[in-house]
């Protein structure tokens, strides 16, 4: 093709993609039929994960669930069970740890099959100032918020990809699309794990593997005890999410193939503003938004990490 007709051909498609969006916003896409699907969530033992398997329960998902808290992770399936999921299947894994990552996949597979939609969703935080976090503790929050997804999806893509049929689901956060003063590992972790999705879902693209989705999501904070103490500046324009709402959410964003979930949806503003302001200018709405508030108060929960400095 010339540049002249390529050009051409970008600008009908955007015009028709427009067109489809704002169609979207009256009449919505159908939900995909998942059953029989095998649905891996990694971090079940509670929180979002523990809320997404039950909210999958119903669909007629074998459900494969993972955790590093093995009572967590037993009561998670106990709660499945109870709502009529018989195909459930819990195991302890540490996401950090490739090893344990990979055998524990081959475990998978010979005892369940092939998953099918895997959703990364473990996830830690330490709270500290770049400069006061010991180097451990900046790795572990590497290993089990980016690292792990490389080789999850090194582990059960191939199989997707064979199949050309899948979906991988990257539960990121806000602080992915944007840096927050005290998260400076949590950010650089969770920015790393959406331009690896990204990456990842245009290399599937590239190949032509074009029925295996990918959903990357990006909520604010979740009133799930990981950012116990946090508050929010503004409430209207941005709350601490529900749990439950976040996970409806998630679930939804799955069945339509939703590519980006942002939320509250005052996100999809602020992300857009933060890339098309000057510095300064990002930095005051930083600041307007409570960016720069010291955070210390918040997180310590996550990883049982002793009293902050003074």
């Amino acid at each position: 093709m010339n540049f002249l007709l390529e050009t051409l051909q970008v600008i009908v498609m955007s015009i028709y993609y427009n067109m489809e969006a704002f169609v979207r916003l009256f009449i919505p896409p159908k939900n995909k039929n998942v059953t029989g699907e095998i649905v891996l969530i990694t971090g079940a033992g509670s929180g979002i994960g523990r809320l997404m398997a039950e909210k999958f329960a119903p669909l007629g998902v074998s459900l494969v669930l993972w955790d590093i808290n093995q009572e967590g992770v037993k009561e998670t399936s106990r709660l499945v069970k109870e709502k009529g999921v018989t195909k459930v299947h819990y195991y302890l894994c540490d996401c950090s740890d490739k090893a344990e990552v990979y055998r524990v996949a081959d475990q998978v597979k010979r005892e369940v099959g092939d998953v099918s939609i895997l959703i990364n969703n473990a996830g830690i935080v330490t709270g500290r100032k770049f400069m006061d976090a010991p180097d451990s503790l900046i790795e572990k929050t590497f290993e089990v918020n980016t690292m792990a997804h490389f080789w999850t999806y090194k582990a059960f893509l191939p199989a997707m990809a064979a199949n050309n049929h899948g979906h991988l689901v990257s539960i990121a956060s806000s602080a992915g699309l944007i840096g927050v003063n005290g998260l400076a590992d949590y950010c650089a972790s969770k920015f790393a794990a959406i331009g690896f999705a990204e990456s990842v879902a245009l290399e599937l693209l590239a190949t032509g593997k074009d029925g295996v989705k990918t959903t990357i999501v990006c909520p604010y904070f979740i009133n799930t005890g990981m950012f116990d103490g946090c508050n929010t500046k503004w409430p209207l324009l941005l709350p601490i999410l529900d749990p439950d709402y976040v996970a409806n959410k998630i679930i939804e964003a799955i069945l339509t193939d939703q590519v980006y979930l942002l939320l509250p949806k005052t996100m999809y503003l602020i992300i857009g503003l933060k890339n098309s302001l000057r510095w300064k200018q990002a930095a005051l709405l930083g600041k307007y938004l409570g960016a720069f508030e010291n955070p210390e108060h918040c997180y310590q929960k996550v990883i049982s990490l002793p009293p902050l400095p003074t």
